[in-house]
């Protein structure tokens, strides 16, 4: 039997390394699957949030004889959407997490070639993964529980339970409480993991833009824009399905809704759509994190073509000065020199540009390191390879830039909108 390479291995994890508080988090939430009991534990979870609960409550609490404020008539989208992409990712998590380890899909096991700035950095981004986690996800339950605690104090005389009222009440209350936040907290998770891959990469290419403020090598910037391209396409490869489904079943639900919603025998109310109104705001949350993080990253890297032009601008313009017209720049020795910044309208800048300042690709001119120990031939073939190798997050071979998701925002924005206006009167 031909075993596999050592690279393509499963990355093991410690106890007691940089994740061993993320890996208690996945403990917590069952869905850890490290080993037979976990595994076991963390699929009974998901069968019972993301398919027994939901499709008890929606047959067991149709409640055909409630007065209009009590009755669900859109809770089977509502069930449906939460459930579908709830099932979405824990098949995408559980498979990447099984097959590569948390450390490999991560990319932690590749942090021993950046530097230190970088593996900080990226430790922070982890911790502070939780927090853009719970403020995702507790906004959601608080308003899911506000409602439900209404819907079953409000009407405990006309929802069809045997036995105690109350004691009914309060199980089926809850049960679907912990439903939402078991399918809303996966379905965020596999997003902000997602954001938080990304923002290694952007780390890295932050990284790799100082090498052209110093005197680099071309054959080393050549290979470590090579190596980051490598990850991008790797990112690219695992999370393009989830993308793309995700994409597809929170498209396939607003347009449901606005079918459903739309219908002249509808009476649309705040009782009746608010829970339809606040899964479109999930779902669309969760898709604007998966969207923002893939177009931040692909202009990330689009970036560096532009400052890897300025920075052959820069260097051909400061080895010619003080040459006559037809003579050849003799060899200098290298050294700074600085330049103003300058705006659009060509004066002169003092003040930051701020957030409207691209921190890669700036305005500012490049001290000239580069012209003395790099020809220009190395350069220009330098800055071709970039113009014609872009890099970046592509989903089955189209490149997520802002202007693919130009129309993706747009019809998106427009259907939540319009679902807006339906349930809450926004005119």
């Amino acid at each position: 039997m031909i075993k596999p390479p050592a690279k393509l291995n499963r990355c093991i994890s410690y106890a007691d390394d940089e994740l061993h508080i993320f890996r208690s988090y996945l403990r917590w939430m069952c869905l850890d699957q490290s080993s037979l009991w976990t595994a076991l534990m963390s699929w009974s979870m998901f069968l019972l949030f993301a398919v027994v609960v939901p499709a008890t409550s929606h047959f067991l609490l149709a409640c055909p004889s409630c007065d209009a404020k009590h009755s669900r008539p859109y809770d089977a989208v509502v069930q449906l959407s939460l459930s579908s992409v709830a099932a979405l990712s824990f098949l995408c998590l559980t498979k990447f997490v099984k097959k590569y380890g948390l450390r490999r899909f991560l990319f932690f096991d590749k942090l021993c070639d950046v530097s230190e700035t970088v593996r900080s950095n990226y430790t922070w981004q982890l911790n502070r993964s939780l927090k853009i986690l719970s403020v995702f996800v507790v906004p959601c339950i608080i308003a899911e529980s506000a409602y439900k605690i209404w819907w079953y104090a409000s009407g405990a005389s006309q929802i069809p339970f045997l036995g105690n009222v109350y004691v009914s009440d309060a199980v089926a209350c809850i049960m679907e409480l912990l439903s939402w936040l078991y399918r809303i907290t996966v379905i965020f998770l596999v997003c902000v993991l997602f954001r938080l891959i990304c923002q290694l990469q952007i780390l890295r290419l932050q990284d790799f833009a100082t090498v052209f403020h110093m005197d680099s090598d071309v054959a080393s910037v050549l290979s470590e824009h090579l190596r980051i391209r490598r990850h991008m396409r790797i990112i690219s490869h695992r999370f393009r399905g989830f993308i793309l489904g995700a994409l597809m079943l929170v498209t396939g639900s607003q347009f449901a809704c606005l079918l459903i919603t739309t219908k002249y025998t509808r009476d649309v109310n705040v009782y009746k759509a608010g829970e339809l109104a606040l899964c479109s705001m999930t779902l669309l949350s969760a898709l604007s994190v998966l969207l923002r993080s893939a177009t931040k990253i692909t202009h990330k890297a689009q970036a560096i073509t532009g400052l890897a032009s300025k920075w052959h601008a820069c260097a051909t313009l400061d080895s010619f000065d003080g040459v006559g017209e037809g003579e050849t720049p003799p060899t200098q020795i290298s050294h700074e020199r600085l330049y103003p910044t300058v705006g659009t309208d060509g004066e002169s800048e003092a003040d930051d540009a701020g957030d409207e300042e691209d921190d890669i690709d700036n305005t500012k001119f490049i001290p000239s390191y580069a012209y003395s120990t790099i020809s220009y031939q190395k350069r220009q073939a330098l800055v071709n390879y970039f113009e014609n190798n872009k890099a970046g997050i592509t989903v089955f071979g189209f490149m997520l830039d802002r202007s693919t998701l130009h129309t993706i925002f747009g019809i998106e924005l427009s259907l939540v909108l319009w679902l807006l206006g339906k349930t809450i009167g926004i005119s």
